[in-house]
């Protein structure tokens, strides 16, 4: 288990034995919600093939949709770093903020006002009940991390992971070049 505690604003980050799990296969998390009843966070780097104009035509904005996570996957979900243009917006760590007043967001995106390396978009979520997450961590499929990230919305996706488990280092930095299906190896 991580010597870090859990806390909203920090990463989960999957461990090499999730490698057969589809939903959080090389994933890493940002926590945006942890209190004893609940969890909730998102997968930041598995983008999808969609953009917000294929969700909501009336958008014209290119940016790239991603999966959240498995629970809620019809809902579109955002975090971002500009609470000061999307009010009721809820702070989960250093200059990381989760949801806020959408119709704002859409007219701000309608005029162009918002840059993809401000704003993330998802379609469901992650979560976890009461103790399950502490559960899942004891039986080592995450560890968790600090944020140290200055923009994680313009970080590359590709190796947000790896680079991980590079940084984390002994036997992690063999798993942080695993192939995606470790039988096709």
């Amino acid at each position: 288990m991580s010597d870090i505690k859990l806390n909203k604003g920090n990463l989960l980050i999957a461990e090499p034995s999730l490698l057969h799990d589809d939903s959080f296969n090389k994933s890493m998390i940002l926590l945006t919600e942890y209190n004893k009843n609940n969890s909730i966070g998102f997968i930041l780097n598995k983008p999808l093939k969609y953009t917000i104009r294929d969700l909501i035509p009336e958008i014209d904005c290119s940016f790239t949709i991603y999966q959240g996570g498995p629970v809620e996957q019809n809902n579109l979900y955002f975090i971002h770093k500009i609470p000061e243009l999307i009010p009721e917006s809820i702070q989960v760590g250093n200059n990381m903020f989760w949801g806020g007043d959408f119709e704002v967001l859409k007219n701000l995106l309608l005029e162009n006002k918002i840059e993809n390396t401000q704003i993330r978009f998802f379609l469901g979520y992650s979560g976890w009940g009461s103790i399950q997450l502490e559960e899942e961590l004891e039986n080592n499929y995450w560890f968790v991390t600090k944020n140290d990230f200055e923009n994680i919305l313009s970080e590359d996706n590709k190796t947000l992971w790896k680079n991980k488990l590079i940084e984390k280092g002994g036997e992690y930095k063999i798993w942080a070049n695993a192939p995606n299906n470790i039988n096709l190896n």
